[in-house]
């Protein structure tokens, strides 16, 4: 060797430091001493830099590299490592590609790449698999030296062969070493030759199904088949039950033929559940052989290994010894010449038997390289060129391993789905780097990953001084990546390092198996500091968010939410910050919140403390009925969290906060796309002293049907211990046996329970009918004596009158003097303020009023009004007026934020007294009409409510009887019909469901009964039976049980038990929701300008994931829609990086093509409607009959949806998150 200057000037730093340094071999393990300990001296530095200087320089010619060219003859990862080792030894690099892989870095990061030809019809593998195709680009592209890599040709004589005739050195085992160690059966009579014991099995390939059959029947169960060249857990079967040896056999010679190109298979006696160790072995030609120790390779998935480590630290030091000489024994007895790798099978007794030699470079190769600090690749090209091991610098004594590695390879998998590879275009990928860290891989964001090829996309290889280090190091690993896009193994390979037997040391190859909840991925949770990597339901949150604003940026709103697209971004486009409220003008005018009263006195206690209160209470209901009135109920949570605060501090002498129940409950859910129960908790947890309130709909909870029994109670149960403190209970017939439900349940649940009364009609007018006082007077003693701790009179369109009210509350007081009575009423009329003062004054303990900025019309009288009026009376509500003005100005900001949603009311209308149209169905009815194409027919649809209620019976109007009223009034309208035209018709009208319903008695009985004939017709003509009592008695009890179990098999064990409420109350919302949670995540963390407001590109907005972690995402552009699959990809930088989504555009001539029918040949379909969650191919793949194509999530389950033929993907024509209907087009193939 010569001695450069720079060698010698290195040498002398090298020096210099170590002198003044404590030299700490930092990766010898604790409990694993690997060679004996040396002084380390300037001797020891000269000898190491000599030999690293010998390492590190390719054999030379003329002082020139001896290999000009080298040819990698793969693909992907493994391509790339050849490369990368080439160049350092200042070799140029040839590549070869299939057109599938013309994106892949093997192509574009050689110094030249060439495109393999294949066959029409022929599979991409094929073309990696053509000998004469490879050495004939070889050639003419001057290579002459081919590193086959592993796989495809990498232990195939022939190529070998081949190679040396065309007069290319081949990088690997000569033909001689090939033909024995490739082939199994050879390689196993090598390794008795050798003494070197082995498992019991054939002593050569079989070829037929007898040979196979008597051979099995001799040795007997279990057997494992293995193809007699080749590795990598392909063409390998394990048979327990000779049922299976046949069917096993025949797939596993298939495999081998179409992996190999030989379908040659042996069979050996199967051992069950032992260690898989391989002893690294590379070796001149001249019979010297070194090891390079061994690996543990037990991790394994269906004889595919999944995790290695080297060393296999807690292998006997002698059985270590043993392993490392038959490897040496058994290959330098066959003159082995290259990397190789000798693998064994160790029993629980600690007994070894040979299984194969790999005489090829190893996928896991990497681990043995950072624990011996050998280039094997570089070594493998120094051999191959002629060099000895001496010269290449590997002698024995000198090759030690220093710590522990651990290889994960991550691949396109799903877990859950058994391992079902996944495609598609990485959304985004980034690799994790650091202290001790190898990344080997090639992919980036925007890549397609396709069907064609191994799934793995990345191998990490960590060291550590340690194996509790190097485990630590890889979880941080894993969760620093991000690859999304496609599903990957990376959770599943989180629970395999986190699992116990992992972690000690004793996973054997059974591992995987004796523990298939390691594949339940989605019911993890990992042992991480950060609890957004430590729960899976938090991971891909940013995916899922970029996804909801990229559909949102291409296709709006979905019409059914309600949102008035020429008003989007036409109000305030950014949060409303929190009002800050002034000190009290009287900080000692409060009680302390009237909460306290109910925990501390029961609620007995509290309606003691209502009547001995002096002045009027107020009941807020901003937080529900008001934007319900107004806003069609789209109110979201964050809103009214930030107010919170400010309203728990001004409102702390109301009596409570009517915040949810009713329509708030189905509609978070349905539009809002949160969790009713979350808003709940959240609110209770932020507001501590003010009583929550809640609408209960007697027997029908807060739906629109009947439930079981059971049902009702156990939510008022939840909802009491989620934070609900009274419970309104009505009933939109004021039907007593359904009020007798809700009042038992609210009770029995420790709430304060309201009997309340829907009033409809008018007290003080006598021509009004049977909705007199007397009417109203029999029903609260009916109430009071059921148990109610106050009474309601709830007015839902705003009928009550001053004088009405007058006379109502003054008769109730008189008879239940100690029994606190509430008023609820709405504007409509514009004298609701009015009819609340008449109530205080007639003696109503508490009345119902919003913040001023949300009153008025069909919403609720202002809460400032009432309080402006009564101040310094006996009657003063004890609210200091200069604190509600920060809150009424946070109010008027975000009606503005809201504005998509009014519904262009501009003033109250009287005309209400005539046809008593509740506040809420008001809007909604206003909505409706709209979007059914009759706004201008709007006036006489008010008309038709008011003759609809007399031809239903004049019945109390709330939902879900205000529904069936307006339902029947649209129904006239659309139809044109007159009222003599309905009772005429009623036996051949197709009357909307909700009508028939009614009639049919299923919520309820109404005052004075139900209008016949009409009854009688609707249900003779239907052949429907009448309900006679209460429709929930005749319901069986719910099996929360069962549901559970039904729902867990779903979503997993996360399922709690308010999910199985949300579900029995509303199971298709329930469905629909969770369903969308998968395609776009808790879309709830959105801030609402950005949650309504379209991207348009160069928007930039920061989105907040959880405290200290945000998002600065930028959509930088929308691409021109692809015409076959009606898709457009949206580009985004998030935090800087690129982030690529494709979503349909449902408004394009493509979307229209991607709601074609299915029907035709070559055409696949939807089996059911659903949300499409997975989409496995793109045009141009291949795939056969059975192959998946899609993922349909529908019917509280997910379904593969497979291909009816065999062919060439001609078009894909759905995305992640499009609905479709049954056989609507998905696939087309040809």
């Amino acid at each position: 060797m010569t001695w450069t200057t720079q060698t010698v000037s290195a040498v002398a730093t090298l020096v210099v430091v170590l002198c003044t340094c404590d030299f700490v071999d930092a990766f010898v393990p604790p409990r694993l001493s690997l060679r004996t300990p040396t002084t380390t001296t300037v001797a020891h530095v000269l000898k190491d830099a000599v030999e690293e200087n010998v390492a590190t320089n390719a054999p030379t010619k003329d002082g020139k590299p001896f290999f000009s060219n080298i040819m990698a003859a793969n693909r992907a990862e493994i391509a790339v490592r050849i490369m990368r080792a080439a160049t350092e030894m200042n070799a140029g690099t040839v590549g070869i590609y299939v057109h599938e892989d013309r994106y892949s870095q093997h192509r574009w990061g050689a110094d030249r790449s060439f495109m393999l030809e294949k066959a029409e019809g022929a599979t991409p593998i094929s073309a990696y698999l053509d000998i004469d195709q490879i050495i004939q680009i070889a050639k003419d592209a001057d290579v002459d030296a081919i590193h086959p890599g592993y796989g495809f040709l990498s232990e195939s004589p022939e190529f070998a062969k081949a190679c040396g005739e065309a007069g290319i050195v081949f990088v690997g085992p000569t033909v001689e070493n090939l033909l024995r160690f490739s082939d199994k059966t050879a390689a196993r009579q090598a390794a008795i030759d050798a003494g070197v014991p082995v498992v019991p099995g054939s002593d050569g390939a079989l070829k037929t199904i007898e040979d196979v059959v008597e051979f099995v029947e001799s040795i007997g169960l279990p057997v494992i088949i293995k193809a007699a060249m080749g590795g990598g857990g392909k063409g390998m079967r394990v048979v327990r039950n000779m049922n299976d040896l046949v069917p096993f056999f025949e797939a596993a010679r298939s495999e081998a033929l179409a992996s190999f190109g030989d379908g040659s298979v042996f069979v050996e006696r199967f051992v069950d559940r032992p260690r898989h160790i391989e002893v690294q072995i590379i070796g001149d030609g001249s019979g010297n052989v070194v090891h390079l120790w061994e690996r543990d390779c037990s991790v394994q998935r269906r004889h595919q290994k999944v995790i290695e480590m080297a060393p296999a630290f807690t292998l006997p030091d002698d059985l270590r010894r043993q392993l490392h000489q038959y490897a040496i024994q058994l290959t330098s007895a066959a003159k082995y010449k290259n990397a190789g790798t000798v693998e064994f099978l160790v029993d629980s007794d600690m007994r070894p038997y040979f299984i194969e030699v790999n005489p090829r470079i190893q996928v896991e190769h990497t681990v043995t390289e950072e624990v011996t600090g050998v280039d094997l690749v570089q070594a493998q090209m120094k051999i191959a060129a002629g060099a000895s091991l001496e010269e290449v610098g590997l002698i024995q004594e000198n090759i030690s391993a220093r710590g522990v590695a651990i290889q994960c390879r991550v691949t396109t998998e799903d877990p859950q789905r058994d391992f079902a590879p996944d495609t598609g275009t990485l959304s985004v990928y980034r690799h994790a780097a650091g202290c001790g860290v190898r990344m080997d891989g090639v992919g980036y964001s925007g890549l397609k990953i396709t069907p064609y090829f191994d799934s793995m996309i990345v191998k990490y290889t960590v060291r550590g001084s340690s194996f509790p280090e190097a485990v630590a190091r890889m979880n941080r690993v894993l969760q620093e990546c991000r690859i999304r896009g496609v599903k990957t193994n990376i959770p599943f390979l989180l629970n395999c390092l986190q699992h116990p037997d992992f972690k000690n040391g004793g996973a054997t190859t059974a591992f995987i198996d004796e523990h298939p909840e390691l594949k339940q991925t989605s019911t993890s949770y990992w042992n991480f500091a950060n609890e957004w990597q430590a729960d899976p339901k938090k991971l891909a949150t940013s995916d899922r968010i970029i996804r909801y604003l990229a559909n949102l940026a291409v296709n709006g709103h979905p019409p059914e939410l309600g949102a008035d697209e020429a008003k989007l971004g036409t109000g305030i486009t950014k949060a409303v910050p929190s009002p800050k409220i002034p000190p009290r003008s009287s900080p000692s005018a409060t009680n302390g919140g009237f909460r306290k009263i109910l925990l501390e006195k029961g609620p007995d206690g509290l309606a003691k403390a209502v009547r001995e209160h002096k002045g009027l209470l107020i009941m807020d209901t901003t937080w529900r009925d008001a934007h319900q009135s107004l806003l069609a109920t789209r109110m979201r949570t964050q809103e009214l969290t930030r107010c919170a605060d400010a309203t728990n501090e001004a409102l702390i002498n109301a009596f409570s906060l009517e915040m949810w129940g009713g329509a708030t409950f189905d509609v978070a859910m349905r539009f809002l796309h949160e969790c009713p129960w979350k808003r709940l908790e959240t609110l209770r947890e932020k507001v501590p002293d003010i009583p929550f309130q809640m609408l209960l709909r007697g027997a029908n909870a807060v739906g629109y049907t009947n439930y079981a029994d059971n049902v009702v109670y156990k939510f008022c149960e939840q909802a009491h211990a989620s934070g609900i403190d009274v419970f309104r209970v009505f009933d939109s017939l004021n039907y007593l046996e359904n009020l007798k439900l809700g009042v038992d349940a609210a009770g029995k649940a420790w709430g304060f329970v309201e009997g309340t009364m829907s009033y409809t009609g008018d007290v003080a007018d006598p021509s009004k009918g049977k909705y007199n006082l007397d009417y109203y007077m029999k029903l609260a003693r009916e109430l009071v004596d059921m148990g109610s701790h106050s009474l309601a009179v709830k007015d839902m369109a705003g009928l009550l009158t001053p004088r009405a009210a007058t006379m109502l509350v003054s008769a109730l007081r008189e008879e239940f003097p100690d029994t606190p009575i509430h008023v609820h009423t709405h504007d409509t009329a514009g004298s609701g303020v009015a009819s609340m003062l008449a109530a205080a004054e007639a003696g109503a303990d508490i009345v119902d009023a919003a913040i001023d900025a949300m009153s008025g019309m069909t919403s609720q009288p202002s809460l400032g009004a009432i309080a402006a009026n009564l101040r310094g009376t006996e009657r003063d509500t004890g609210i200091d007026l200069a604190q509600l003005g920060p809150l009424n100005t946070y109010w008027e900001n975000v009606r503005s934020l809201y504005a998509p949603f009014e519904s262009g009311q501009l003033s109250g209308s009287s005309d209400v007294l005539l046809h008593e149209i509740p506040g809420g169905q008001y809007t909604n009815l206003l909505f409706q009409s709209k979007q059914l194409g009759l706004t201008e027919k709007w006036p006489e649809i008010k008309k038709k409510y008011a003759e609809a209620n007399i031809i239903l019976g004049d019945i109390p109007k709330v939902t879900p009887s205000s529904k069936v009223v307006g339902d029947l009034a649209q129904f006239m309208v659309a139809q044109n019909l007159h009222p003599n035209e309905i009772l005429e018709q009623a036996d051949t009208l197709a009357f909307p469901d909700s009508i028939v319903n009614y009639l049919r008695g299923d919520i309820g009985i109404p005052p004075g009964g139900f209008p016949e004939p009409l009854r009688s017709k609707v249900l003779k003509s239907r052949g429907l039976d009448a309900v006679d009592g209460r429709p929930g008695q005749f319901l069986k009890a719910y099996d929360f049980e069962q549901e559970r179990e039904s729902l867990e098999k779903i979503y997993g064990n996360q399922i709690t038990e308010k999910d199985l409420l949300s579900y029995a109350l509303y199971p298709k919302v329930f469905q629909d929701w969770k369903e969308y949670e998968k395609v776009y995540g808790d879309v709830d963390i959105l801030p609402t300008h950005v949650f309504l407001n379209p991207m348009k590109p160069g928007d930039e907005i920061e989105v907040e994931l959880g405290p200290g972690r945000s998002r600065v995402i930028k959509l930088v552009a929308i691409q021109d829609v692809d015409d076959e699959t009606g898709s457009r990809t949206v580009l985004f930088e998030v935090n800087g990086e690129q982030y690529y989504m494709t979503v349909t555009d449902q408004s394009m001539g493509g979307a229209g093509a991607a709601r074609e029918k299915a029907g035709a040949p070559g055409t696949i379909g939807s089996p059911m409607p659903g949300v499409i969650v997975d989409v496995k191919v793109k045009a141009g793949d291949r795939v056969k009959e059975g192959d998946p194509v899609a993922t349909l999530s529908a019917m509280k389950m997910e379904t593969s949806v497979p291909s009816t033929s065999t062919g060439v993907v001609k078009r894909v024509v759905v995305n992640v998150g499009d609905k479709v209907d049954g056989d609507d087009l998905l696939v087309e193939i040809e």
